[in-house]
């Protein structure tokens, strides 16, 4: 199996360039079978895949990785349990943001500290849902006195917009990387976004690259799915496709990409996500899987370079088509098609 490249996301910390997502294996997401979950994700620790991202909101996951940490180091030594590199995130409630305070963060990281059973946490990826509560920049403080004390190591953030991004940096914060959303669908970030990490430092960590599954072989020919979808994740990336242009031309994109994967002996989904990892200051692509069918096309995705031919083709179709306005722009509207499927209080309901 082809090695998976690595990248150096803060000083002395590489993370491999397809990240392993959690979001699939959130209860209420679907049905995870405990086990296989825990069987598939040691099998992408093992062919490269070291690196693997949940959040505090993503109902069991955090348990779930510290189980394989704890499996990974009695069947393959504390060594390589080191290896093992976790990013969580931080995700105040929109109700608690009024009145959060230094102990109300505290709680949360030393949760997530137990869960996955670690004395620090290697990345936790901080969410505001609202920007006009004021205490955004006086919990990252926060986040970053305890980076201080030990009990975080690195500082990153996840869905801020441009100018939220440089009011983090201005203010002196260890903003190491930042997790958005960005594909062939979705190219936001490149509406500055993207140019201001590259000069700054920071490290992009992107998901929805291939739209929910939406970007792959499954859907190519399909007809429009209409009436109720399996998950919350593919209802999120219908709607982005419906802001690229509809179902049509969707198709004409699958058809393009499926004539470059044929090129590369490739399938369309790994060739979605190194579309993605070409972009400038991109770290890592975050792909979530729920069956280790995926893995060999995931490691694969890490190493495949399109040529200048493909981007062309590819460029034809997407243009600048996509949701509009700003990274993360279109989902704050809580009365919007994007805002209503959110679940903003889920700290609460995981505590």
């Amino acid at each position: 199996m082809t090695a998976v490249p690595t990248f150096e996301l803060a000083p002395g910390y590489r993370v491999s360039r397809v990240i392993r997502g959690g979001w699939q294996l959130a209860g209420g997401h679907c049905a995870v079978d405990r086990e296989k979950a825990i069987g598939d994700l040691i099998a992408a620790f093992d062919a490269g895949i070291f690196t693997f991202d949940c959040a505090d909101i993503y109902t069991g996951v955090e348990e779930l990785y510290g189980e394989v940490r704890d499996r990974i180091c009695a069947t393959r030594g504390e060594e390589a349990a080191r290896r093992l590199k976790i990013h969580t995130k931080f995700v105040p409630d929109l109700d608690l943001l009024p009145t959060i305070e230094r102990a109300d963060v505290e709680r949360i990281i030393d949760r997530s500290l137990r869960r996955l059973k670690v004395e620090a946490l290697d990345l936790v990826q901080f969410h505001w849902w609202d920007y006009a509560e004021p205490r955004m920049l006086e919990t990252v403080a926060t986040l970053d006195e305890l980076r201080r004390a030990g009990k975080v190591m690195r500082i990153g953030g996840t869905n801020f917009d441009t100018r939220r991004l440089e009011q983090l940096l201005d203010a002196d914060l260890p903003i190491v990387s930042m997790q958005v959303q960005y594909s062939l669908i979705d190219r936001r970030p490149d509406r500055g976004f993207a140019r201001v990490c590259e000069r700054r430092g920071v490290g992009l960590l992107c998901y929805g690259t291939v739209a929910g599954g939406f970007l792959s072989d499954r859907w190519l020919g399909v007809p429009e799915p209409r009436g109720a979808l399996a998950n919350r994740s593919l209802v999120k990336y219908k709607l982005i496709i419906d802001e690229f242009g509809g179902w049509a031309l969707f198709q004409d994109l699958l058809a393009v990409l499926r004539r470059i994967a044929d090129r590369h002996g490739a399938d369309i989904a790994s060739v979605a996500s190194a579309a993605v990892l070409g972009g400038p200051a991109v770290a890592a692509v975050i792909i979530g899987a729920t069956s280790r069918a995926h893995l060999a096309p995931n490691v694969a995705a890490s190493s495949l370079r399109l040529t200048p031919s493909d981007h062309t083709e590819i460029i034809a179709v997407t243009g600048g088509r996509g949701p509009g306005g700003d990274v993360y722009e279109v989902e704050r509207d809580r009365a919007g098609a994007h805002g209503a499927i959110m679940k903003y209080n889920l700290n609460r309901e995981t505590a």
